[in-house]
């Protein structure tokens, strides 16, 4: 009689203590479908224009511990969704350098013969999602007539350009092929000083590349990359053609973009950056769903407060920036500031880094009123200020 009941209450234990462990692995269980939030009514033209969020494979967090001896396997999880960029563009030059000269020119005019030529260049990108979407950086791309993007196991194709943001240096492009590989992204704060990092890429074109090191650094900026500087930087080497390409943990998640390197030589020397993928999701979101990234913007150049410039001012300390020149028609310019003025404070908040202040600004929907803090003349007031939106930064072009 013992032996049956145990027969009996066995599978039912068993049972339960199955529901208890599917129930906390994966709570959704509990809950019903979701249904989804209104949106705010489009336009026929926006409907159309307007993609769907890219479907994103988002990484577990990272697990501490003792490192392996090999670290193979988060490469071969990462690498087949490393592409190599190669970009081309097409140039006209004048037959002749001396045709250049004023002086030849007054005897031959202005209808001088050309020709064309083709400049090159490569760096690596990302591919994000099963949609086709790959990350890159803009510089990579910028100015390119053609786009081709080789996957690791051989594939190649030409990319479509979604969208690029020169002012965090990150563009999206889109590539048309079947049973892509993905990364999966890692949350950046999950990121820490001395986490094993390895950065994957195309350096010098010699073909995809692994190499090693650990997380230095968070939150650099100040480096004048680019307008928005939020890096994480690494002593795993970055050379010329691992732009754009991953850095990724000891686990094989996407925790950055390798964007540049400090260098005196032109090669490694053990500091370079990427771009957070925080700071890449949002980025390539905006890029596709809207076709640029949205910032809010006060119309102003500002220049660093110094300690001779605070003291002219009549401030006790260093703090807050200087109004050098107010756009006309901005919105600094409506609400009445002029240059000269001294920017304190935004929205009750003390300015103690003009590009903290610049990024916090960036952040703000276009058309909210923010309240500023303004010295003119000694005297302190406050001002409402209807925020803009940033225009487009003119396309940037470096020589290759």
């Amino acid at each position: 009689m013992r032996r049956s009941l145990i027969a009996y209450a066995l599978p039912v234990l068993i049972g339960v203590l199955l529901a208890i462990v599917l129930l906390n692995t994966f709570p959704q269980l509990l809950q019903g479908p979701s249904s989804p939030s209104p949106s705010a009514p489009q336009s026929e033209l926006q409907q159309q224009l307007s993609r769907p969020s890219p479907e994103l494979q988002q990484a577990q967090p990272l697990a501490r511990q003792q490192g392996p001896v090999s670290y193979s396997e988060a490469v071969e999880k990462a690498a087949p969704a490393v592409v190599n960029i190669y970009s081309s563009r097409v140039v006209a030059r004048e037959e002749h350098p001396l045709m250049s000269d004023p002086f030849f020119r007054q005897f031959f005019g202005d209808d001088l013969p050309t020709q064309q030529r083709l400049l090159s260049s490569l760096g690596s990108g990302v591919i994000v999602s099963a949609d086709g979407y790959v990350l890159t950086n803009h510089h990579v791309i910028d100015g390119a007539d053609e786009i081709q993007v080789a996957l690791r196991d051989g594939r190649e194709t030409l990319a479509e350009v979604i969208g690029t943001d020169p002012e965090s240096d990150l563009a999206v492009l889109r590539i048309d092929l079947d049973n892509l590989p993905v990364i999966q992204l890692s949350d950046t704060e999950d990121v820490a000083i001395g986490d094993i990092a390895m950065a994957i890429g195309n350096p010098f074109g010699v073909g995809q590349t692994v190499t090693m090191g650990i997380i230095s650094a968070t939150g650099r900026s100040h480096l004048g990359l680019s307008a928005y500087e939020d890096f994480i930087q690494t002593d795993a080497a970055i050379n010329p053609g691992n732009s754009g390409g991953a850095l990724i943990n000891a686990e094989g998640s996407l925790v950055g973009i390798n964007t540049a390197i400090f260098s005196r030589s032109g090669g490694s020397q053990g500091v370079g950056f990427a771009i957070p993928t925080r700071l890449a999701r949002s980025i390539l979101e905006a890029l596709v769903t809207q076709g640029r990234v949205i910032r809010g913007w006060l119309g102003i150049e500002a220049q660093e407060m110094t300690q001779d410039l605070a003291a002219s001012f009549g401030l006790q300390a260093p703090r807050g920036v200087v109004i050098s020149a107010v756009v006309p028609e901005g919105p600094a310019a409506l609400a009445g500031l002029r240059p000269g003025d001294v920017l304190l404070e935004v929205d009750g908040r003390p300015i103690l880094d003009a590009r903290a202040a610049m990024s916090d600004i960036a952040a703000i929907e276009p058309g909210a009123t923010l309240p500023l803090t303004v010295v003119r003349s000694g005297e302190k007031f406050t001002v409402d200020l209807e925020v803009g939106e940033r225009p487009l930064p003119p396309s940037r072009r470096p020589e290759r």
